[in-house]
């Protein structure tokens, strides 16, 4: 299968490292314009960086994604300048430096700061992008939750798990409303990816002991990579996923 992205304008939330960072990287490098966003400036400047030195620039916006009027005002400028956006990845997300506790220790603004940037963004990001969508009757749209969002966080944190599950709703009931337009809107549930410094810090949090029994569980006994899911993304964005739609695909080594 041979993909190609010429001709169409990428917008990838998260941008700033881990999976985002490889799926912007990706798109570049199959000739798409990649609009990236985050609110990280400095790890978005390297993702900039690092797609200038393979010669496939792109665009970099600071973006926070619970901020309705940011992501439609984003959106905007990104029409202005390309006149097109036909591929949309909500990968901001994350548990914003939460620990596993008790529920009875979790506050109101914990538990709401996990849905803004988890479910919340991805509902605004979407419902920017639809008109240009609808008005060119062709569009992709990507969501990346988690296994969490299909059973149980690894991390203990009820609002992950229930945001990640939540966005998994969207993505279905998306798909419905936008199929008459030719958009699809599909879910990435990735596994246990050491992919930035949030996964870095809790898989030392297991030991060797814990990282061994984590391994064990997986199918194929190792690991994935930032790039697997890109991959996943990249199948979902292309010509020839264009009878899939409301899908939700596990990349997680097979559980």
């Amino acid at each position: 299968m041979h993909l190609r992205f010429d001709h169409r304008t990428v917008i990838v939330t998260g941008a700033a490292h881990g999976f985002g960072r490889a799926i912007a990287l990706a798109f570049a490098g199959l000739g798409a314009r990649v609009v990236a966003c985050d609110v990280l400036e400095e790890e978005l400047a390297a993702t900039a960086g690092i797609a200038k030195d393979q010669g496939t620039p792109i665009d970099v916006r600071l973006l926070d994604v619970s901020v309705r009027d940011a992501v439609q005002a984003m959106v905007a400028e990104t029409l202005k300048v390309t006149g097109r956006i036909d591929v949309l990845v909500n990968d901001a997300g994350g548990v914003l430096g939460q620990v596993g506790r008790p529920i009875e220790q979790i506050s109101e603004a914990d538990w709401r700061a996990i849905f803004a940037v988890n479910l919340d963004g991805a509902f605004y990001c979407s419902q920017a992008v639809a008109p240009a969508m609808k008005a060119a009757r062709w569009g992709r749209i990507i969501n990346i939750s988690s296994g969490a969002g299909l059973g149980i966080s690894l991390t203990g944190i009820q609002a992950y798990a229930s945001a990640k599950a939540g966005q998994i709703g969207l993505t279905r009931q998306l798909a419905h409303e936008l199929g008459p337009w030719g958009i699809t809107v599909n879910n990435i549930a990735p596994g246990f990816v050491r992919s930035n410094p949030t996964t870095e810090r809790q898989w030392a949090s297991y030991g060797e002991d814990g990282q061994r029994r984590l391994v064990e569980t997986i199918a194929l006994k190792r690991l994935g990579s930032p790039e697997d899911i890109a991959n996943g993304v990249l199948f979902f964005a292309s010509e020839q996923a264009g009878w899939i739609t409301g899908q939700v695909l596990s990349i997680d080594g097979g559980r």
